[in-house]
C-alpha cells in the first residue's frame, strides 16, 4: 500500500489510533483536571454530563491501540507491560478511579461525600494525563534496554527531568482541550467564565510547549534527525504552529467549534511529529541504541499483519462508526435532569 511495507503500515495505524483516544479521552481527562475549579454543585454536575455520555467509549481508542500493538508488535507489548508494570498499574488505577468516581459522586447527596468524588475525579484525571506524557517522555528519550530487550531501569528512573516535562505539557495540552470543550457544550454564565479559562489554558500549554521543544532540540537531538534529513516533513511543525495559534483566533471570535477542531488538530500534529521523530523505533534504547526495539525486530510474521489489516480494515470502521453516533446522539449543550449525574 503506498510503497509502504507492513511493519510501517502497522506503525502508521497504531499511530492513529493512538492519536484518536488522545483527541478523545484528552478532552474528558482535561474536563477533569479543570473540575475542582468550579464552585457549585451545579457547575460541577455540567462538567460531569459534558462527557458522561462518551468519556467510555473515548477509552475503547485506547484499548483497541493496545489489542493492536500486542498483535503487531508483540515484543513491545511484552517489554513494556512487564518493564514498565508498576507505571502501568498506576495509569490503570486513575482510569478505574475517575471512572468509579462519575458514577458514584451524585448517589448520595451529602456534602462530605460528593467533595470526595471530586477530589478523586479531578486527582485521577490530572495524574492520568501526567502518567501518559511520562510514557512519551520515556520513549522518547530512550529507556535502558539490555541485549534480550528486556527493561534494565527501576520504575523511579522513569522519572526523570524530561520525561515530567513532557508529562506536564500533555497535562497542559489536555487542560486546554478540555476547557474548549466545555465552552462548546455550556451556555450562560459557566460558558463565559470558562471561556476565560480557555486563554489561561492556552498561555500554560504554549509556555510548556516552547519549554519542551527548546529542551528537545538541545538534549533529545534524534527526534528531530528525520526531518532535518527530510526536509520535506517540516511541514508538519509548521502546521502544528499554526494550528496552536489559531486556537486564540477562534476563541475571540466566538466559533468554539472551530477552536476544538484547531485543538484536535495540534494534537494530531504533535503525535505525528512523534512519530516521525521515533520511525522506526518503537522503544529507543539509551544508552546502546542497537538494542532498541524496531518495527522490524519487533513485528509478528508477515501472514499476522496481513491477516491484521484485513481484520483492521472491517474494525475500524465499525469504532468510528459508534464514535460518531455517540457524538451525534448526545450533541448540543448540556441539559440537567432527573437523570443526570
Amino acid at each position: 500500500m503506498f510503497g509502504l511495507d507492513l511493519q510501517t503500515i502497522w506503525f502508521v495505524l497504531i499511530g492513529v489510533l493512538f492519536t484518536g483516544y488522545a483527541i478523545l479521552d484528552g478532552f474528558d481527562l482535561g474536563v477533569g483536571a479543570l473540575h475542582l475549579l468550579t464552585k457549585t454543585d451545579e457547575e460541577r454536575r455540567i462538567f460531569l454530563n459534558s462527557i458522561g455520555p462518551v468519556w467510555d467509549g473515548n477509552e475503547v481508542w485506547l484499548v483497541t491501540a493496545g489489542g493492536a500493538l500486542f498483535a503487531a508488535f508483540p515484543e513491545v507489548y511484552a517489554t513494556a507491560f512487564s518493564g514498565f508494570y508498576l507505571a502501568l498499574m498506576l495509569l490503570l488505577f486513575c482510569l478505574i478511579f475517575r471512572a468509579v468516581a462519575i458514577e458514584f459522586r451524585s448517589k448520595q447527596p451529602m456534602l462530605w461525600w460528593r467533595r470526595m468524588w471530586d477530589v478523586s475525579f479531578s486527582a485521577g484525571s490530572l495524574l492520568a494525563g501526567l502518567v501518559i506524557g511520562i510514557a512519551l517522555g520515556n520513549i522518547a528519550i530512550g529507556v535502558p534496554l539490555d541485549v534480550r530487550h528486556e527493561y534494565a531501569g527501576t520504575f523511579l528512573g522513569l522519572f526523570n527531568s524530561y520525561a515530567i516535562l513532557v508529562g506536564i505539557t500533555t497535562v497542559a495540552l489536555f487542560m486546554m482541550h478540555g476547557a474548549i470543550y466545555v465552552v462548546m457544550k455550556t451556555e450562560g454564565a459557566l460558558h463565559d467564565k470558562v471561556r476565560g479559562w480557555v486563554n489561561n489554558s492556552i498561555i500554560f500549554f504554549i509556555i510548556c510547549y516552547a519549554a519542551t521543544t527548546m529542551v528537545t532540540l538541545l538534549y533529545v537531538p534524534h527526534m528531530a534527525e528525520f526531518i532535518k534529513s527530510h526536509p520535506v516533513w517540516f511541514f508538519v511543525p509548521l502546521l502544528n504552529m499554526l494550528a496552536i495559534a489559531n486556537i486564540p483566533r477562534e476563541i475571540y471570535h466566538g466559533r468554539d467549534w472551530r477552536a476544538f477542531l484547531s485543538s484536535s488538530a495540534a494534537i494530531v500534529f504533535l503525535l505525528a511529529l512523534f512519530g516521525i521523530g521515533m520511525y522506526p523505533n518503537l522503544i529507543f534504547s539509551s544508552p546502546v541504541s542497537e538494542f532498541s526495539l524496531t518495527i522490524y525486530n519487533a513485528a509478528s510474521s508477515e501472514k499476522t499483519l496481513s491477516i491484521m489489516l484485513i481484520i483492521a480494515a472491517l474494525g475500524v470502521p465499525l469504532v468510528l462508526a459508534y464514535t460518531i453516533s455517540i457524538y451525534w446522539i448526545f450533541r448540543g449543550k448540556v441539559k440537567l435532569d432527573s437523570s443526570s449525574y
